[in-house]
């Protein structure tokens, strides 16, 4: 693990152009150690990286859309448009995704709230009020 670590950590940026990915772990991973992924938008690397916002200053990595050449290449120029004339904001997209938890505990919690939800529904539902 620990090279994998360093590669992860010693890289700016990871690009995963996947025309098809369930879920994908290297996004994460490259999250984890500080490495902005540019993702094709798709399955779980949709879910899992949010797009850079310029106004908002927000987002943790860029994605795009069309599985093609030209689609990539804009995802990349906005990339290193920001890396190399806004470093400070680049760093503070480094440092978002780095925040970002994807533990099993969150996961867990976010199951939790699910079915507390369903069951609160099922008992609305079946004192006659219907579902929340």
């Amino acid at each position: 693990y620990a090279l994998a670590h360093a590669i992860f950590a010693g890289a700016d940026v990871l690009l995963v152009p996947s025309r098809y990915e369930p879920c994908g772990l290297n996004q994460l991973y490259a999250m984890k150690f500080g490495t902005v992924p540019i993702v094709r938008a798709t399955g779980g690397l949709t879910d899992t990286v949010e797009e850079f916002n310029n106004e908002q200053d927000s987002g943790t990595g860029f994605k795009f859309k069309q599985p093609t050449p030209l689609a990539l290449e804009e995802a990349l120029f906005r990339a290193l448009d920001l890396f190399t004339e806004r470093p400070g904001t680049w760093q503070r997209l480094m440092v978002r995704g780095m925040k970002r938890d994807f533990s099993w505990k969150r996961s867990a919690m976010e199951y939790v709230r699910l079915y507390e939800k369903a069951i609160a529904d099922r008992k609305s539902f079946l004192d006659g009020a219907g579902p929340r």
